[in-house]
């Protein structure tokens, strides 16, 4: 059993990691990395071995999005290896599906879709619908960011991953369910899809204060340009 009290290396470690999250969900990495680096630090110094996976994964996909792919492919793949290895099962599935991200950011489509379906199974075998939302969510990514995208699974994946994250009240999974779609309806010709998507998740984005996605929407939504006004008869 770990120290619980207010000042051990564990409840410090926890501090952080829960400034580190919070920050890491609204896309805030000034705040995010010092914090899950601090987390991850204090882990390994205080021989916290169940915690030192889950915090790297979390460092981890901070450095995705910050994309810093070498240093988060790094992190992740240890990260899986050492969960595995200690039976650490907690969020596995949401490990999975941020070294699979992390893949696709470096352009290794087919080893992110076999990591994608694998945390997707794992989610479901273990029924957590959360960590099923977003595998889902990134399987659309991931067929979307296709060479050749594919619209129809790329659709569906998006979809069942809104309807999923509407179900349990993952609002910022909701929007990225808007944004991705919006995204790849530029490439399919579908303007108005596009606007009709984007203006969703730029609004949602703005009223979430998650305002590191926005200059990526809203630069997309401005190559489709406004909406024409209507004709007056």
């Amino acid at each position: 059993m770990y120290n619980t009290t207010a000042d051990s290396p564990y409840s410090r470690t926890l501090a952080y990691w829960a400034v580190g999250f919070r920050a890491l969900c609204k896309g805030d990495l000034h705040q995010a990395i010092p914090a899950l680096g601090r987390a991850l630090d204090l882990a390994q110094v205080a021989h916290l071995g169940l915690g030192v996976p889950w915090f790297a994964a979390h460092l981890g996909a901070a450095y995705t999005l910050a994309g810093r792919t070498t240093d988060a492919v790094s992190l992740l793949e240890q990260a899986v290896e050492q969960a595995m290895a200690i039976h650490l099962l907690l969020d596995h599935a949401l490990r999975v599906v941020w070294l699979s991200e992390v893949y696709l950011l470096s352009g290794r489509v087919d080893e992110a879709h076999t990591q994608a379906q694998r945390a997707l199974e794992f989610a479901r075998a273990h029924q957590e619908r959360g960590h099923e939302a977003y595998a889902l969510h990134l399987l659309g990514e991931i067929a979307a960011q296709r060479e050749r995208p594919e619209l129809e699974p790329a659709e569906t994946h998006y979809g069942r991953a809104l309807a999923l994250a509407g179900a349990l009240g993952m609002r910022p999974l909701q929007v990225h369910c808007h944004c991705g779609p919006g995204t790849l309806y530029t490439t399919q010709g579908l303007p108005e899809q596009t606007r009709a998507e984007l203006s969703t998740a730029i609004a949602l984005y703005r009223a979430m204060d998650m305002t590191f996605w926005m200059p990526r929407a809203e630069g997309v939504l401005a190559h489709v340009g406004a909406a024409p006004a209507p004709r007056a008869d």
